[in-house]
Formats: structure tokens, sequence, C-alpha cells
């Protein structure tokens, strides 16, 4: 992190340890995409699993994965800057709670929207207040904040909307939604094509009429998040100021940065976004506050986040990976699962021929491939799966995917450490 850096806002250079290592292009992204697509069309034909590639199921990807994604997204900015935000969930439940509220008391959903960014940034200022004032230890105030989150709605839940219709002590009564938008001319067509079933022309109408019909407003205005937070962080004098604070935090304030200025900002944000995801459940998701209804999904977050690289590009695509496999537990889910079997084995030896050729790993290469292997003939020697494991699918997607994506992470260099002013005298 060097001085000319900070002072003029350009990149920072990344620590030695990833020099040399894989650097993804947006050629290399479009590719990969591609291959995915590819994969999924001919899966899709060999099990004839039509969910796999549906407009139905995609649409639900989607909804599904922006309240982990805007989770997720919240984390980054806090760890960014160097605090490890564990109250994630906690930021979700009071934005759940907010969104609601504010919806049904200016009747707009886009003031409820705003009530849950509101409601989450509160949670993230009382973790910034503990963490980066008093040096409270993150893991201790992000679990107070998730304890302190849940006991709070439910007491302004009885207090708020135990007396109006339709309410009661742990849930809200229905709210008004954010309208939905598809593209004009292209549902009809796009819907003639996935009827026919033709091998990849199908499956590409499938999943763009999926990305472009019945979008929630709420869900474009989460997706323009991931650029801009990208655009801020990485392309901004202010984001360079941030990051530094997360790596070199000494450093920076060597150099002038007030680091607790932005590690507050920071940790803020962090929670609005937190809040914006606990209000896309509400609002959007289930068209009323429900206790509980967060459903572990801060965490599912930080782990997408970590799945990322702590970036907002590999975070969307965490987000995009456990909204998709539980949008396929949902519709159909023994036959769809069953099919993401062979996807899964294909995928795995894909994972252990690069191993073996390309980084010279052959112990990890023989270990992925008898996976691939096993995995393979789970789906040879069955029909579907049983219902009482699709649900758990998602969660054991997301833990292989982090399993075999943990040797190319690296934390901000400071995430987590304690910092006092001064230390740099």
């Amino acid at each position: 992190m060097s001085a000319s850096g900070l002072k003029t806002g350009q990149a920072p250079v990344e620590p030695t340890a990833t020099a040399g290592k894989f650097k993804l292009t947006w050629r290399l992204l479009l590719i990969g995409v591609a291959a995915l697509v590819f994969l999924l069309a001919v899966t899709r034909s060999v099990t004839d699993a039509v969910d796999l590639t549906s407009a139905g199921a995609i649409n639900a990807a989607v909804a599904l994965a922006v309240p982990i994604g805007l989770a997720g997204l919240g984390g980054l900015w806090s760890e960014r800057a160097g605090v490890v935000n564990i109250g994630l969930e906690g930021m979700m439940i009071l934005g759940t709670w907010a969104g609601a509220w504010g919806a049904i008391q200016f009747d707009n959903p886009w003031a409820g929207v705003l009530a849950g960014a509101v409601g989450g940034a509160v949670g993230g200022l009382l973790h910034a207040v503990a963490t980066v004032s008093f040096g409270v230890d993150h893991i201790i105030s992000g679990v107070a904040i998730n304890i302190l989150g849940l006991g709070i709605t439910q007491f302004l839940s009885k207090v708020t909307f135990a007396d109006m219709p339709g309410g009661g002590d742990t849930q809200s009564p229905p709210v008004p939604k954010p309208g939905v938008v598809s593209l004009p001319w292209v549902g009809e067509a796009l819907a003639d094509l996935e009827a026919r079933h033709w091998f990849l022309i199908s499956d590409l109408a499938g999943i763009l009429r999926g990305l472009t019909t019945n979008v929630s407003l709420f869900t474009i205005l989460a997706i323009l998040l991931i650029p801009l937070t990208f655009y801020v962080l990485w392309r901004t004098a202010f984001g360079l100021r941030l990051r530094s604070c997360g790596e070199r935090p000494v450093a920076a304030e060597s150099l002038g940065v007030n680091v607790y200025t932005y590690k507050y900002v920071a940790v803020v944000i962090s929670g609005a976004l937190a809040g914006l995801g606990g209000a896309f459940l509400s609002l959007v998701a289930s068209s009323a506050y429900r206790e509980g209804q967060t459903g572990g999904r801060g965490f599912i977050g930080l782990a997408a986040m970590i799945f990322g690289n702590w970036r907002p590009g590999g975070l969307a695509g965490g987000a995009l990976l456990f909204g998709y496999t539980d949008a396929l537990q949902l519709r159909r889910g023994g036959e769809s699962v069953h099919a993401l079997l062979l996807l899964v084995a294909i995928l795995l030896a894909a994972v252990a021929v690069h191993q073996l050729v390309r980084q010279n790993r052959s112990r990890a290469a023989v270990l992925t491939g008898v996976s691939a292997l096993a995995v393979l003939v789970a789906f040879a020697l069955t029909d579907s799966i049983p219902p009482q494991f699709t649900s758990v699918t998602p969660h054991i997607t997301t833990l292989l995917v982090l399993s075999l994506a943990a040797q190319r992470l690296r934390m901000p260099a400071a995430d987590g450490l304690p910092y006092r002013k001064g230390q740099a005298k």
C-alpha cells in the first residue's frame, strides 16, 4: 500500500502473496458463463429435468439470491475496512421489521425500502460503536447484535402489529409490494422457444425469459448496487482509503487517513445493505413481516462473501449459486436435485483435470476425481432424491464450493484485528 496511491486515489498494489495467480477477466468470465449454460443444457437433455433451465426456476433463483447478496455485500463493506461483521443476521432481522413497518405507515413500498435500510444501519452503528470506539471483540459484538435484533423486533411487533387488522405478535399485516417490470414483446417469443425443448436454444430462451420477465424493481436496485460497490471501493480515492483501513490501518493513519471515520462509515453502510436484504424478504419475498423469516440468510451471505474472495463479482456468483440450488429444491425437488448430481460430477471431474494438469496437485486431483466418481455413481443408481434431503441441497452446495475455493482466498490483512488511534506513533 503506497503513500502515493493513498494520496492520488490510484489502485493499491495487491500483496505479493497473490502475485502470479489466476486473474479473472471479462473474457474468461463470459467463457465460463457460456460453458456453464452449455453444461446445464447437456444435463437437461440427458435427464429431462426441465426446471434446470426453466424461466420459473431462474426467476426464483434471482429472487432467492437477492437477500443473500445484499447481506454479503454488507459484509464486504465492513470487512474491507477491517471490521468482521457476524451481526449481519441481526441487521437483516431489523430490516425485515423496519421494512414492513415503513411500508405500512406510509402506504408506500419504497418507504419500506428506506426504512429497512435505516433499521439495518442502526444495527451497523451499534456494531461500529462497540468494535471501533470501545474495542469489543468483533465476534462477540456481532453475536450480541444478532440477539439484540431478534429481541427488539419481537418487542416492536407486539406493540405495533398486534393491534392492526391482519397482524399479530409475530407478523405484520400484508404490505404493499414494489412493482415488477418485463421486457415488452420478448416474453411470448421466448416462451414459445422454451416450450419446444430444443437443445441449448430452448435452454437459453428459458434463462433469458427468467431474467427479463416479472422482475421486481427492488431486484433491479439490488443488482445495481453490485457494480456501484465495485466502482466506489476500487475506482475512487474514498474506496482506496477505506480498503487501506482493512489492509494497513497504521500506514493509512500515518498518511492522514482518519481510520475511525472510515470504519464507522463502512460498518453503517454494511448494516444498511443487510437491512435492505431484510426489507426484500418482507416486501417482495413474502409480502409481510414474519418472525424468523431471515432463516440464517445473514450467515449465508457471509459465506457468499468469503466464496467471492471479498469482491462484489464473486460474491454475486456465490449468492446466485445458493439461490439457484434453493430454487431447484423448491421446484420438483427430487427430480431437479437428482439431475444436478450429474452436473456436479462433470464439474468435479473438470476440477480434477485442472488440478492435475495445470496445478500439479496430484493428491488433490485424486481426491476430487474420487468425489466426482462417487457423485456419478449416486446419480446412476438412483432415480430421485428423497424429499428429506432436498431441503439441505443449498447448504451442501455452499460447503462444497467453499471447500474447493478455499485455496485461493485472501481476506483483508487487518480484518478483525484490534486497532487503536495513535499506533503509528
